[in-house]
């Protein structure tokens, strides 16, 4: 991460919170002992698990490979996992997972691959080392923002296409496609926190004209 870029900020909404963008590595030396961190979005306890299993067969002459994961909004324990593959108990998984529950990103797994340096760093240099290691690859990873959306099918008539294209941007609304025919169809992704609000707005910019059915996925392009 740019040293200018600001801190990142702790975002607690269950609806929308950062997440990785990419995977993402780092290296630590520590004494001799080579720490490389392996980052990466994790939706589900086996995509997670995946990450894992990617990250050992690639290094398989690696000392140990720790890991640990957030499944869900950031700071969420509800599906949570971490090994210390070997290394004294809670020297490593249990270091790595406090710094994901605090690094304000969700959906979320580590790989911290060890490759031993010939000297014992003890259980407290080992806590320190994964633990920053996961904290440097954290810091460097890149996120974007992950909206939990339902797909909705507006359609109005041409004379309410712009106070509702007007209501869709005072919203944030994304509008993913467009159909000009008899009436307007515009297909658009709404933040679900937000549909209550939007379906009673749209009412009344449309006179209660306005037709909106769920979708289940986008329609092709």
């Amino acid at each position: 991460m740019d040293a200018a870029q600001p801190a990142r900020e702790l975002i607690t909404s269950t609806s929308h919170y950062l997440v990785p963008a990419a995977r993402h590595r780092e290296e630590l030396l520590v004494t001799r002992s080579r720490f490389l961190c392996t980052m990466e979005r994790a939706e589900t306890v086996e995509q997670a698990q995946a990450l894992v299993r990617t990250v050992s067969a690639e290094f398989p002459d690696a000392t140990h490979h720790c890991w640990a994961y957030v499944v869900g909004a950031p700071g969420s324990t509800s599906h949570i996992g971490l090994s210390d593959d070997g290394e004294p108990h809670g020297t490593a998984g249990r270091p790595m997972l406090t710094v994901l529950l605090h690094g304000g990103v969700g959906e979320i797994a580590a790989v911290v691959t060890r490759w031993y340096g010939g000297t014992n760093l003890g259980t407290g240099g080992l806590a320190r080392a994964y633990s920053g290691a996961v904290q440097q690859t954290l810091a460097g990873l890149p996120t974007q923002m992950r909206v939990d959306a339902v797909v909705r099918r507006v359609t109005v008539e041409y004379g309410a296409i712009t106070p509702v294209q007007q209501l869709m941007a005072a919203l944030g609304i994304v509008v993913v496609g467009e159909q000009y025919a008899a009436a307007v169809t515009f297909e658009v992704e709404v933040p679900r926190e937000l549909e209550p609000a939007f379906v009673a707005r749209l009412a009344d910019a449309t006179r209660g004209q306005a037709v909106v059915v769920a979708v289940d996925t986008l329609s092709p392009d």
